[in-house]
């Protein structure tokens, strides 16, 4: 479960098994369009969120204001720390980020 609204993802900061199926249940309480976008590992968006940083992207969802939606989606098979932004413009530099650790299964 993750909550957006201006400029917040609540919690920012999740860990999931490599390369599991996740169920996302993704809340915007905002105002504005929010994204999840899960960049692909060793990939970090620059001063700001942009066309360049478009085919960094490991897996996104966008939700409309008020609006809520549950999606799935494959972890990433390899192990390590990805980092989460919000594509919607300006919101990256508002410090709408998160982080995303994906641990090795056992």
């Amino acid at each position: 479960d993750v909550t957006f609204a201006e400029f917040t993802f609540t919690p920012n900061a999740f860990t999931i098994p490599a390369g599991q199926e996740i169920t996302l249940h993704a809340v915007n309480n905002g105002a504005v369009i929010h994204e999840f976008v899960i960049m692909k590992l060793g990939e970090a968006v620059g001063e700001n969120f942009g066309d360049e940083d478009e085919g960094n992207i490991y897996w996104e969802v966008e939700v409309d204001p008020v609006q809520e939606t549950t999606v799935t989606f494959t972890a990433p098979s390899d192990a390590g720390e990805y980092q989460i932004v919000c594509g919607t413009e300006g919101h990256y530099t508002a410090g709408m980020v998160g982080t995303l650790t994906v641990v090795a299964g056992e």
